[in-house]
């Protein structure tokens, strides 16, 4: 297929699709798409709780990849939706998460499989990588995340030093968590709120940081948070304050710690210089941890990345799709 280096793949749609019974009452969307007898590789979205996207499709060859995709707990087509109140977040785990896609390998009959995810994807595939090493072909991460504590403190407290006109609407969406308090639990609590314009605010007020840390990134369309459908968008905040004010259930530094159960995966780490959202250190230790991991700094480009990211991320999955 003749396209230029950061050129993606044209649109397919799945040829195969379900809902996956993982038990607790949740039933999690997958899909398929590409060639039934390629390689397999698994999107892992972001967010916690941002759902997978079609667009995801196109960074694959469709002629050499067997893509699956699927909706983590709560979120995107999965069953119970975290907009609804009523949904049990107790079951909402990344130790749940795990196990989910190992349901979803066997379901789909794979070995091995090539992981694919940024943001809160890596974190997700870098847990489920040092659990289940044998199960994993290669890596491929742009924006890299561990959701240490450390790195929760900065997006949601440390950068606000940079935007704090900003921070001072978020600090305020939750008077209760005033001076030092623990913001993003005080978020939490009040998404599982039984009042509806109590979570409504607190959607809002949370999606106008998150946009404001992203504001001086290039990017089209509507605003990646607030810009998102109300379902999804309610759906997005409680899993991500539900998640990062548990530190997402891991030990502090755990991932990196552990890197070396990686030993033997090849990985590819893509992350943009002036990404605010998740500085650059954490996929220099990350790399540094991992014996098998390239890192590429794009300089110029944040956490949406931009063409230089693509064009990395294009290549890495090009060069693995041949192995």
């Amino acid at each position: 297929m003749d396209r230029k280096p950061d050129e993606k793949y044209p649109v397919i749609d799945p040829y195969d699709q379900g809902m996956l019974d993982v038990g607790d009452g949740n039933l999690v969307y997958w899909e398929v798409c590409g060639n039934p007898d390629g390689k397999p590789a698994l999107v892992v979205h972001g967010g916690p709780g941002s759902g997978c996207g079609a667009h995801a499709r196109q960074y694959f060859d469709p002629d050499r990849y067997r893509v699956v995709l699927f909706d983590q707990r709560g979120c995107g087509r999965s069953t119970p939706h975290a907009s609804d109140p009523a949904a049990d977040m107790r079951h909402n785990t990344t130790a749940h998460l795990i196990a989910d896609m190992e349901r979803l390998r066997a379901r789909l009959g794979i070995e091995k499989w090539l992981l694919y995810g940024g943001s809160w994807g890596s974190t997700l595939i870098l847990a489920y990588a040092e659990d289940h090493p044998e199960r994993v072909s290669e890596i491929v991460i742009p924006a890299v995340t561990t959701t240490r504590r450390s790195e929760i403190d900065w997006l949601y407290r440390g950068v606000g030093r940079i935007f704090p006109e900003a921070w001072d609407l978020f600090r305020a969406g939750v008077p209760e968590a005033a001076g030092d308090g623990d913001l993003v639990s005080a978020y939490a609590r009040r998404m599982e709120s039984p009042d509806t314009a109590v979570r409504a605010k607190a959607t809002a007020d949370w999606c106008a940081w998150e946009d404001a840390v992203l504001a001086q990134e290039t990017y089209s369309g509507p605003p990646p948070y607030s810009g998102r459908p109300g379902r999804a968008q309610q759906a997005l905040v409680r899993i991500c304050s539900h998640y990062f004010s548990h530190g997402a259930w891991l030990e502090e530094g755990q991932l990196i710690r552990n890197a070396g159960r990686l030993a033997g995966i090849p990985g590819v780490l893509v992350h943009g210089r002036f990404d605010l959202a998740g500085p650059l250190i954490t996929a220099w230790e990350l790399a540094k941890a991992w014996p098998d991991a390239e890192l590429t700094v794009i300089d110029g480009a944040g956490h949406l990345g931009g063409p230089a990211t693509t064009r990395a991320v294009l290549e890495a999955l090009d060069r693995f799709a041949a192995q």
